[in-house]
């Protein structure tokens, strides 16, 4: 199996910081649409927890998804109620509802900021794929987001990315696994198997519920 390495800023930036309230906590947190979540998202979140030492990794699911087609937009229970047969048998992962309890389109910057206000003794890894970093220039509020404490970007390198960036990132290398969600959908529409794609519950699911059909 390839080896996962990982590439870290200076020392500093990636160290928690120590408190006198005790024990820090490091939390990923995996945002994204998850329309559906698959095995490449379960794998990158595995991965990156196991690799950064984390305690949990968390699946953050948006309530409206941006730059999204609306038609294969799926209400954000049934996204969540996915995740959640997904991840039961990894103790490793967990799920944060912010975005949903919030409604509307979030901004990556408002939610950290606000959770990072509730949970002052966790640091907070943000995991998102090589091809997200290229787009952190245009990010709401990106030079404040990267300033906020205990908050660090993981990047996941992806062929065809740039794979680098102007901001503080965390780099880790993970296996490839080409597909998306938007192939999973177009697999379903059609009427071609996904097994091994997704986990069996998530397939059973989506089968279940006629979702991504036209």
């Amino acid at each position: 199996m390839q080896r996962c390495r990982v590439f870290a800023n200076p020392r500093p930036r990636v160290q928690p910081e120590t408190v006198s309230a005790g024990r820090r906590h490091r939390v990923g947190i995996y945002g994204g649409t998850f329309n559906p979540i698959h095995n490449a998202h379960l794998l990158v979140a595995d991965q990156v927890g196991q690799s950064l030492s984390l305690e949990k990794v968390k699946f953050m699911p948006d309530a409206t998804p941006p730059h999204v087609d609306k038609k294969t937009a799926i209400d954000a229970e049934l996204r969540l109620a996915m995740i959640k047969l997904a991840i039961k048998n990894n103790p490793l992962f967990g799920i944060e509802e912010s975005e949903l309890r919030r409604g509307g389109v979030s901004y990556t910057y408002d939610t950290m900021k606000k959770m990072i206000e509730q949970h002052p003794t966790t640091d907070y890894y943000f995991i998102i794929g090589g091809d997200m970093v290229d787009y952190l220039p245009k990010w709401h509020r990106i030079d404040e987001l990267v300033r906020l404490p205990r908050f660090h970007f993981v990047g996941v390198r992806r062929p065809g990315a740039k794979n680098e960036a102007a901001y503080p990132v965390i780099w880790v290398d993970v296996p490839l696994v080409s597909f998306s969600s938007t192939d999973i959908r177009r697999r379903v529409e059609q009427g071609l198997p996904i097994r091994y794609m997704v986990p069996d519950a998530v397939a059973a699911f989506i089968k279940e519920h006629h979702l991504y059909h036209e």
